[in-house]
């Protein structure tokens, strides 16, 4: 039987660790060994923190977006205010939600406004008022106060 020789798909191995490990600091950047254990921590990291910056990302969204409706509407919250949207039929996801209301507060105003107008209907329909469409007869489903 012939001999194997693996010197260079070892060495190859070796050379993409110590490849990845470049900028460590001491023994990690050079000795197989601690660069192996190195890199693989770092692997763990990333793939750690790729999911954790999906949700930091979105709590900042909801800071944001909750701060500008507050700053529009002191009776208003982020809750209430995705409810009024979602009550207006306004598909909006919370990223573009913040960045209208850093970049462009006047549409960001006219959302808050449309939210507000729909809670407000749907406070109307909970409290027992009819609530007239806009042909002017009564919403069909909803009893009316008058007699």
């Amino acid at each position: 039987m012939a001999r194997v020789k693996r010197g260079t798909v070892t060495r190859a191995r070796h050379k993409k660790v110590i490849k990845a490990a470049k900028g460590y600091y001491g023994r990690r950047k050079n000795t197989f060994r601690a660069a192996r254990q190195a890199v693989d921590r770092a692997r763990q990291y990333a793939t750690r923190d790729r999911k954790q910056r999906k949700r930091n990302f979105r709590a900042l969204w909801i800071q944001r977006i909750n701060a500008a409706v507050r700053e529009r509407d002191s009776h208003l919250n982020y809750s209430r205010f995705m409810y009024g949207l979602k009550l207006s039929n306004i598909h909006l996801d919370r990223k573009v939600l913040a960045e209208l209301a850093v970049s462009d507060p006047s549409v960001f105003d006219e959302l808050v406004e449309r939210a507000r107008s729909a809670l407000d209907d749907q406070t109307d329909i909970a409290s027992g008022t009819a609530v007239l469409s806009p042909a002017g007869d009564e919403s069909p489903g909803y009893a009316s106060t008058n007699p």
